[in-house]
């Protein structure tokens, strides 16, 4: 997810279904609840208000977050610079191997959702195949560098890091903040800490987006759960627009770019099936 996360075009929602822990991975978010500041605050009048922070915190999925953080963490720390080479470098293949990712995936979420074909269903998914397509189209806007912008950045990408089809490298770059951010990300590889408290600002956003948004997640995915997995197989099909895009504007080999395609299906298939077979097995 957190290689998927720096790349503009990319979801790490996507990586989160492609493993099959999506699901998983809100209800975790979600069992983050902010009811532990406020409850710590009323301890102070009343200390019965102690006990029900100390509860909320205990019921967080500390297991699951934690490594999961530390995954991304690392890499964004270690693939920083590395996907920045590759995407400057080979471009096209980079941008293919992501494509066949994503489509791959997309029939693999509709495949294991079992979500029947009626009309509803068709709504939502052309419903979300043009939002996709609409929101990576998006123009960059032209925005400065403050603390409190990439604050409110940081609400808006984590909340599309968690949406398959979404990226919120993307919508990092539509904000005009990708370049400025991925430089301070490569700062402090660097030992550079000159700028990070744009770091906390943007990770301190994000965690607030993260646990609200994942709130609303959790309510479609339990009350209205074949739509919502219509509207997100749409979205991750719209999103194509850019993957596609890029390739098209940095045409290399053909061969290399339709094997790149290829090993990201291929990728995505092997993930499919090992998921299968654990399933089977327990």
């Amino acid at each position: 997810m957190g290689s998927a996360d720096i790349i503009p075009g990319v979801s790490g929602g996507t990586i989160a279904l492609i493993t099959g822990i999506y699901e998983k991975l809100i209800e975790a978010i979600k069992s983050i609840d902010l009811k532990i500041v406020l409850y710590f605050l009323k301890g102070f009048s009343n200390k019965k208000y102690f006990e029900k922070s100390k509860d909320k915190l205990l019921d967080i999925k500390y297991k699951f977050l934690i490594t999961l953080v530390i995954g991304i963490a690392v890499a964004f720390l270690v693939l920083a610079n590395i996907l920045g080479w590759l995407l400057e470098a080979y471009p096209s293949y980079t941008y293919a191997f992501f494509f066949g990712l994503i489509i791959s995936s997309a029939f693999l979420v509709y495949k294991s959702s079992k979500n029947p074909i009626n009309i509803k269903t068709l709504f939502f998914l052309l419903v979300g195949v043009l939002s996709g397509y609409l929101i990576v189209g998006l123009q960059t806007i032209q925005t400065d560098h403050s603390i409190f912008i990439i604050f409110i950045a940081g609400i808006i990408t984590f909340c599309a890091m968690i949406l398959p089809g979404l990226s919120g490298a993307f919508i990092l770059l539509i904000l005009g903040q990708y370049d400025f951010m991925l430089n301070v990300l490569r700062g402090i590889t660097h030992f550079d800490f000159s700028s990070i408290s744009f770091a906390f600002a943007y990770i301190l956003g994000g965690i607030i987006g993260l646990i609200a948004f994942s709130q609303v997640l959790s309510f479609l995915l339990k009350n209205y759960r074949v739509v919502t997995l219509s509207f997100i197989i749409g979205l991750m099909i719209g999103a194509l627009r850019k993957p596609g895009e890029l390739i098209n504007q940095n045409p290399e080999n053909i061969y290399i770019t339709v094997i790149s395609v290829i090993i990201g299906i291929f990728i995505v298939y092997l993930v499919g099936s090992y998921e299968y077979k654990l399933k089977k097995t327990t």
